[in-house]
């Protein structure tokens, strides 16, 4: 049983049990339920799927905290003119766990 979910411009495919992590939501804090009703594919315990936006399917989910991605470096460097400036930034992401996904 699996679904995709559409959370502000990104889509999702999760399985219940399963962690992954989406876009920093700052007012989530650690043990909170998030509940997901852009669910766009649906699939059943009997394989049936079914596509769409659907109205009365929804994901679970409880948020485990905040975590950072990798250092992304950008350097820009103008030859010949002895300048090169480094700047560097880390992603902020909600880490969630799938507790059910809900098809009614």
């Amino acid at each position: 049983m699996y679904a995709i979910i559409s959370d502000r411009g990104k889509q999702y495919k999760v399985k219940a049990g399963e962690q992954l992590c989406i876009d920093l939501k700052a007012d989530a804090k650690v043990g909170d339920t998030l509940e997901f009703d852009k669910v766009l594919v649906c699939s059943d315990e009997a394989g049936n799927i079914s596509f769409g936006s659907n109205a009365n399917a929804k994901v679970v989910t409880e948020v485990k905290g905040v975590i950072k991605s990798k250092k992304c470096i950008t350097i820009k460097f103008r030859r010949r003119k002895k300048s090169m400036r480094t700047r560097g930034h880390r992603e902020k992401y909600t880490k969630i766990k799938v507790k059910e996904i809900i098809v009614s």
